[in-house]
Formats: C-alpha cells, structure tokens, sequence
C-alpha cells in the first residue's frame, strides 16, 4: 500500500509507536528462554500424539484378539461337532460290519447244505 494513501492518524502511530520495520534483537536469555519454550511444547505435543497413537493401537489390538476369540470358540463347536458325528459314523459302521458277518455266516450256512461237496 502506498504512503501517501495512508490516514495521517495510522502514520502517527506508526512513528510513536517506535516500529521501524526491522527485526528486533533478542538478548541471549530471551532466545535461550524461546528455545526451551519451543522444546517444551514440541516434546509435550510428541509425547500426548504418541500415548493417544499407542492407546488407539492398543484397541485396535484388543478388537483384534476378541474376534480371534469368537473365531476359536466357532472352530471349536465345529470340532464337536464333527467328533459327535465320527462317533455316530462308526456306531453305524460297526452295527453295518456285524449285519455281514451274520449274512456271511448265513451264506456259509447256506452253501454247505445247498452244495456239501464244495
């Protein structure tokens, strides 16, 4: 913006006010004292970040092992299940293997007095 543009107001200001648009010195303790400020609120910013990012993992983890948790318990109704039926399959089996050891007996009956000879 141009000076001539300026109220004379604003440009009075200005001048008391002692700004002349440079940099301003800081003394070793005030950059010191800056430096440590600064440090302080960038450690402070890391470390509250870092628990919220490890509490947010740690629930994500503990989701995790509770659906792993479902899982097992499925898997395991499942292998009680199928023992249940491997059990019933071999009481069908065994019940199935005496039936032919009747039948073979009665066929050796059989062919022994239908053919003697052989």
């Amino acid at each position: 913006m141009d000076e001539a543009v300026w109220p004379t107001e604003v440009l009075a200001l200005w001048v008391r006010s002692g700004n002349t648009g440079g940099v301003i010195e800081l003394t070793e303790p005030q950059v010191w004292t800056l430096i440590g400020v600064f440090s302080t609120v960038l450690f402070a910013v890391f470390a509250t970040t870092s628990g919220y990012f490890v509490r947010t993992m740690k629930a994500g983890f503990d989701r995790v092992d509770a659906q792993f948790d479902r899982v097992d318990a499925q898997f395991d109704r499942v292998d009680a299940q199928i023992d249940g039926l491997r059990g019933e399959m071999n009481a069908k089996f065994e019940l199935v293997e005496k039936r032919l050891d009747y039948l073979d007996r009665d066929v050796q009956a059989l062919s022994k007095r239908v053919l003697p000879d052989v």
